[in-house]
C-alpha cells in the first residue's frame, strides 16, 4: 500500500465517493477514527454499502433504507468482513464520516481524520482478516501522516455513536500494532 500525491492507496480497490470535500488548509491529519457499518443492519456482504457511499442505493430494496434518503456520508476506507480493502475518498480530502464531533477539544473531526469502516455491527466480533488488514493499514497511514490519536466514533461522538462498539477488542489491536 503506498499513497499517490491524493492520497489514493495502491493496492486497495477504489471506489470514487462524491460525498467530500477539501480540507481546511494547513490541516494536519492527525486522528484516526473507527466506525462500524451494516447494510441492511447486522447483515453482511454485498454491495449497499459501495451503494450507500456513492449515493446509487436502491431505498426501495430494504425497509431500512427509507430512512437513509438524502443522507450523503463517506469515509476513507471499508475493511469487509474478509479483509477486503475498499476506499472511497483519497486521504487528502475530507470524507463525511463524523458528523458533530470532538476530540482533545477540537470539533469538526472531519477536518483532521482518516475514517476507517469495519463492516460489522455492535453485536458480534469482528474477524480475524479485519484485524490484520486494519493493523497493516494503520502501519501505513501512520508512516504517511502524524497519526497522534485512534478512537472509535464513540469516543468522538459520545452519546450519538456506540460504534466500533463492544466487540472491537482495542487491547487484541493495540498489541497488534507494536
Amino acid at each position: 500500500m503506498k499513497p499517490d500525491s491524493q492520497g489514493w492507496l495502491s493496492g486497495v480497490r477504489r471506489v470514487a465517493s462524491p460525498n467530500h470535500d477539501g480540507r481546511p488548509p494547513h490541516t494536519h491529519i492527525d486522528l484516526l477514527v473507527i466506525h462500524n457499518i451494516s447494510l441492511p443492519p447486522n447483515e453482511y456482504g454485498g454491495d449497499a454499502i459501495k451503494r450507500f457511499f456513492t449515493n446509487t442505493l436502491d431505498h426501495s430494496e430494504h425497509p431500512y433504507y427509507e430512512q437513509l434518503k438524502g443522507v450523503r456520508v463517506s469515509s476513507h476506507f471499508l475493511i469487509r468482513r474478509d479483509g477486503q480493502i475498499l476506499q472511497f475518498v483519497p486521504c487528502n480530502k475530507r470524507a463525511w464520516h463524523a458528523g458533530v464531533s470532538i476530540w482533545r477539544g477540537r470539533s469538526r473531526c472531519n477536518d483532521f481524520s482518516i475514517g476507517i469502516e469495519l463492516e460489522g455491527s455492535d453485536f458480534e466480533p469482528y474477524t480475524e482478516r479485519q484485524y490484520h488488514a486494519l493493523v497493516r493499514m494503520v502501519r501505513r497511514l501512520r508512516r504517511m501522516y502524524p497519526i497522534v490519536d485512534i478512537v472509535g466514533h464513540s469516543d468522538i461522538a459520545p452519546g450519538r455513536k456506540t460504534d466500533p462498539g463492544p466487540f472491537f477488542n482495542w487491547d487484541c489491536f493495540s498489541e497488534r500494532q507494536k
